[in-house]
């Protein structure tokens, strides 16, 4: 075989293996998200306390990623720096996943077994994602990362499956399923990834020896934040900022638009609720050819052409006020949000400085993208208490627009600074 067609075969290797513990991953997830809120209904009437609950997975998220990642960044073992915490903590959280329908009777020991979970879970899930720039080169990195993401929306029909078929008569088996998945999946990267071997971990212990191993400075967050902060290119500062703003957008045009359909369209909570089905679909048609795309003609411009086309499908929603209208424009609107959902994060990890702290930066990509999951709902909800209900859709427009103005401002940034990077 030609050196390409090598590297064509382990770049397909490692997305495999990368995709498979992302879809064991976030098919606890989906389960969690969509069958723990009827166990606590079980002891709470509140649902602001049943939301803030489902909620402490976020927060937890915001501070714990970054820091996990970073310090899988520093690790050094024979086994590479990403699977030791693999191999110890999937299996942990699969069976902390297991036990929560056991424990629903007793809300005190299910809030215990919750935050647990989502301790351990959100500890190792940038990790497992951090081997995807690990390995594979930084032109190649975003149709790697669309088939990543293309599992992980498949999760969400398999939580629905187990959901239709077997949560009402059999709980326990509805969440043996998604554990056994994860342990299946970590045994499997445990015998087929050798993280010490991939080109990023190789990178970094030359680095190391650089700086003379036993005086090996240890690269920190609270060294890594300041720095972007700082940075008087303010890219990475910019392009974390549009992850906030779009990842509120994206999460304003899901989380409401229940209520959006009721109150504008005059539709049932059922029939509202359907909205968003297709456009699941839609993601995964477009998520692979817009990182096809990406890498041809450049990550930010086709990321600017996304975003400004999920605004205008927000604006076709509008104006076109139908239960029809709104689930094209949903449509129209996931499709060209995958440009950035595919896209964003392996701009990050491409501007990141060193090999070193891919882990650091992918978690920072969460903060962004879990950030604006919690403000962008409140922002376009406040938006809508003073427009109404049948402007929602343009609402989010406008937070969008805020997003694609700061990936222009980080595209002019490149264009001068002519790195040679792969954006």
């Amino acid at each position: 075989m030609t050196t390409a067609t090598v590297q064509r075969v382990r770049t397909g290797r490692i997305t495999f293996f990368v995709a498979l513990a992302v879809f064991a991953q976030e098919s606890t997830w989906n389960l969690y998200e969509s069958q723990v809120p009827p166990l606590l209904r079980q002891h709470l009437t509140s649902a602001a306390l049943i939301g803030l609950l489902m909620g402490m997975d976020n927060l937890l998220g915001i501070f714990v990623q970054p820091w996990m990642g970073n310090r899988s960044d520093n690790t050094r073992t024979s086994w590479g720096r990403r699977m030791p915490y693999l191999v110890v903590g999937m299996p942990v959280a699969a069976l902390l996943f297991l036990v929560i329908p056991h424990v629903a009777a007793s809300l005190p020991l299910l809030v215990a077994v919750m935050f647990a979970y989502a301790l351990i879970a959100n500890s190792f899930k940038p990790i497992a994602e951090a081997l995807l720039p690990d390995f594979i080169a930084p032109e190649r990195r975003s149709r790697a990362n669309a088939a990543v993401k293309i599992a992980s929306s498949v999760t969400a029909i398999v939580a629905a499956l187990i959901s239709i078929l077997l949560i009402d008569d059999h709980p326990g088996l509805s969440f043996a399923i998604p554990s056994i998945l994860m342990v299946v999946s970590v045994l499997v990267l445990a015998l087929k990834v050798r993280d010490s071997r991939s080109p990023a971990y190789q990178a970094a212990l030359a680095e190391d020896r650089e700086q003379h191993a036993e005086s090996r400075v240890r690269v920190r967050v609270r060294d890594i934040v300041p720095d972007i902060i700082k940075d008087s290119d303010r890219s990475r500062l910019l392009l974390i900022l549009s992850i906030l703003f779009f990842g509120g957008a994206w999460a304003a045009s899901r989380s409401l638009i229940t209520p959006y359909g009721m109150e504008a369209l005059g539709m049932s909570a059922g029939e509202a609720g359907g909205l968003t089905l297709p456009s699941g679909v839609a993601f995964i048609v477009a998520a692979y050819p817009v990182a096809m795309l990406a890498e041809r003609f450049g990550r930010l411009r086709v990321m600017m052409i996304g975003m400004a086309a999920f605004a205008a499908a927000m604006v076709l929603g509008t104006v076109i006020r139908t239960p029809t209208g709104a689930m094209v424009a949903l449509c129209l609107a996931a499709a060209s949000a995958s440009a950035f959902l595919v896209n964003a994060v392996v701009v990050l990890w491409n501007l990141a400085p060193s090999d070193r702290v891919v882990g650091t930066y992918t978690g920072l990509y969460t903060v962004g993208w879990a950030s604006g999951g919690f403000l962008g709902p409140a922002l376009v909800g406040a938006m809508v208490d003073v427009t109404g209900w049948p402007l929602m859709l343009l609402d989010v427009a406008i937070v969008a627009l805020v997003a694609v103005l700061g990936v222009a401002r980080v595209s002019a940034l490149q264009r001068r600074s002519a790195t040679g990077r792969a954006l």
